[in-house]
C-alpha cells in the first residue's frame, strides 16, 4: 500500500492504464521539472475512502491543483478548462465513465 493508501495491485492497474493526464492528455514524463508533465494520483470522486479502479486515476499537477475539491461536473465548467479545451468529451475513459456513474463506497 502507497502512502496514499492504495493498495500495490491498484497502483500497478492504474499506473499501466493512465499514461498521460486523464483529463488534459498530456503525456507524463518521468522526472520532468515541469509540473504540466508530472502525474499526480487522483480522486475522481473527492472522496478518499472510495479506493477503486473507478475512482483513483493519474493526473497532471496542474489538473490536480485546479480541481481540488470541486466536483467533477462543475470542474469541467470552469474557466481553466475551458482554456485547455477539457471537455466530458476529451476526458479519458474512466472519467468518462465516472460522468455517468460516480464511484461509491460499493463499488469493486
Amino acid at each position: 500500500m502507497n502512502r496514499w493508501k492504495i493498495p500495490e495491485a491498484l497502483e500497478r492497474e492504474v499506473l499501466a492504464r493512465d499514461t498521460q493526464c486523464v483529463y488534459c492528455g498530456v503525456a507524463f514524463i518521468p522526472a520532468s521539472p515541469s509540473r504540466r508533465h508530472r502525474p499526480s494520483w487522483e480522486h475522481i470522486v473527492n472522496d478518499q475512502r472510495i479506493v477503486t479502479r473507478e475512482n483513483i486515476a493519474r493526473c497532471c499537477i496542474c489538473c490536480n491543483a485546479s480541481k481540488g475539491a470541486k466536483l467533477l461536473s462543475d470542474w469541467l465548467e470552469s474557466g481553466y478548462c475551458k482554456r485547455r479545451g477539457i471537455t466530458k468529451e476529451t476526458v479519458a475513459p474512466v472519467v468518462k465513465r465516472a460522468l455517468v456513474s460516480p464511484p461509491t463506497l460499493s463499488a469493486s
